[in-house]
């Protein structure tokens, strides 16, 4: 399948705003094995959307379109899709009452202007947007399909994730469509390439492999578009244990979607709890995990000592051990750990020192030096790491580095 984008809106012509749509459109079709031939970013005028979409390629079969939909009078998207594909806008008690239900829950009743956002064209399948005012739209001319998409990210990305893709998946592909996540955590996409560069040569030609980064993780997606689903999942699963045999550890997991919530099901698996004792994550690490529902099954607390002066108050930390050593050092980072499980009552606990930049870095500690420590049943365990020079990059990838180093020490555990 192909195919094309355009994002609607004189903001992202200007800078004022920068284009997140199209990226994350873009990368949920490929790695749905869908090709997007063509992108364009255009004004949110009449003239310029009617030409947009009279200059959709031939062989498109899927055309998503983002911005417009808000309820100003400079937003002219909807009429103008009524336009060109037909009908007039009707409208639909139900799409009112979920605006009103959303409005609700802020306290709030919708106004005049938002109550028109329930207006919609006789033309399009409405696609229900359960987290904003914007209905999504679906029309059809000829044998492609416009999908029309409201400009606030976050609701762009629930719509083609949670409605969109899978309609597709399961209408036009007739539910052939099928794959599987590995999860890895701590290894470079360019890495993981030569570690299965001759098991991804071997592949058969009816399994595609994605990889699929972020900071401090590459998601390993297989599919199959082609096969029925129970040949595919089959033939899938073959694939996923040729790769654990050539990734081992590297690997933390596969259904779940983030390495936190791992942790919170091993915590639960395992009966036992975990504190953090944080520096240069600055209270990230406790972020990711209590963003787990359950999470206070198996959290406790956690110990925010930026400073210096903190360390020593709040954790014991030897003034000596700083003076020699510094803050992000061996000896500190364990002490900090050590401590904050003691103080928590924990299990485990999880410390993080480091240089997140862009400034402080030094000759034997360069900005990105960061030292990790957990200490568990089986006592301490701590390693220093280099990261690069982004201060939130640093901060994302010290995180999950120490999630992961807790995993496989919960692991060790009876």
């Amino acid at each position: 399948m192909q195919a094309e984008i355009i994002a609607i809106g004189d903001e992202i012509l200007i800078g004022q705003t920068i284009d997140t749509n199209s990226a994350f459109i873009a990368s949920q079709l490929s790695s749905n094995g869908i090709v997007v031939k063509q992108k364009r970013v255009i004004a949110d005028e009449k003239d310029a959307i009617t030409e947009a979409l009279d200059g959709v390629l031939p062989d498109t079969d899927l055309v998503f379109m983002t911005g417009g939909l808000g309820p100003t009078k400079d937003d002219i998207t909807k009429s103008t899709l009524t336009t060109y594909f037909g009908g007039e806008l009707e409208f639909h008690e139900d799409v009112y009452e979920r605006i009103v239900d959303l409005f609700k829950t802020f306290n709030r009743v919708p106004s005049e202007v938002n109550r028109s956002q329930a207006y919609l064209p006789t033309s399009c399948a409405i696609v229900p947007n359960d987290i904003g005012t914007a209905s999504g739209m679906r029309f059809q001319k000829n044998n492609t399909y416009f999908f029309s998409l409201p400009g606030v990210p976050y609701e762009t990305e629930y719509l083609v994730e949670k409605k969109i893709m899978p309609w597709i998946n399961q209408v036009l592909r007739k539910g052939k469509a099928v794959h599987k996540n590995i999860l890895t955590q701590g290894v470079p996409e360019s890495d993981l390439a030569q570690m299965l560069e001759g098991w991804e040569n071997e592949l058969p030609a009816e399994i595609k492999l994605a990889y699929l980064p972020s900071p401090g993780m590459v998601k390993l997606r297989l599919s199959s578009y082609d096969l029925e689903s129970d040949e595919a999942s089959s033939l899938i699963d073959a694939e996923i244990d040729k790769m654990k045999s050539l990734l081992g550890e590297i690997i933390f997991g596969e259904s779940a979607e983030s390495l936190q919530e791992v942790i919170g099901i091993l915590l639960k698996r395992k009966g036992v709890t975990v504190a953090t004792a944080e520096s240069c994550t600055g209270g990230y690490l406790a972020h990711l995990i209590t963003s787990i529902a359950g999470s206070s099954e198996y959290y406790k607390g956690s110990i925010l000592s930026y400073s210096n002066e903190a360390k020593m108050k709040l954790l014991g930390v030897k003034k000596e051990d700083l003076l020699n050593y510094g803050a992000v050092s061996k000896e500190v980072i364990e002490q900090m750990a050590i401590q904050a499980r003691h103080e928590l009552d924990t299990d485990f606990a999880i410390a993080t020192s480091g240089v997140a930049g862009p400034g402080g870095g030094s000759y034997e500690k360069p900005v990105g030096t960061v030292w990790i420590a957990v200490a568990g049943p089986n006592g301490i365990k701590s390693k220093k790491f280099h990261f690069g020079k982004d201060r939130l990059r640093n901060i994302k990838k010290s995180a999950l580095m120490a999630l992961d180093m807790l995993r496989r020490e919960i692991q060790k555990i009876n």
